[in-house]
């Protein structure tokens, strides 16, 4: 398996972790009797941090979608380099780096971090199309 690939596996590990993440957070706030129930009722708003949990995954998921195809665009062409492994690790690295970041509420540098996986991203985008 590629190192692109195995960052891949890496990085769905961590969307897992965010599902998980948050939905720890929300049964904390409304308990299990809410989780393990039809959760037909209306409940009050989510803590600051679960709300921020539920974003930060939301976040992930709009360019998870980017991230693996273009792993597996790269893959196929056989385009492996250098390019595409650091790509991976600053995408990957970033997105680690962004959960607590963003949980924890820390506003400038979590969006510095945003932006140095979003460049991983555009660095395997580049290295798919040329």
């Amino acid at each position: 398996m590629t190192t692109e690939l195995t960052l891949l596996a890496w990085t769905l590990v961590l969307a897992v972790v965010q599902i998980f993440a948050f939905d720890i957070a929300r049964t904390g706030q409304y308990g299990v009797k809410w989780n393990t129930g039809a959760r037909d009722a209306a409940m009050p708003p989510l803590s600051s941090v679960a709300e921020r949990l539920r974003r930060a995954q939301d976040n992930l998921y709009e360019t998870l979608p980017l991230f693996i195809a273009a792993v597996l665009i790269l893959h196929v062409a056989g385009k492996s380099s250098a390019l595409t492994v650091l790509g991976c690790q600053l995408y990957l690295f970033g997105r680690i780096a962004y959960l607590p970041l963003y949980a924890a509420g820390v506003p400038w540098l979590r969006s510095i971090v945003w932006l140095v996986s979003f460049a991983g991203l555009a660095m395997l985008l580049f290295a798919a199309v040329s």
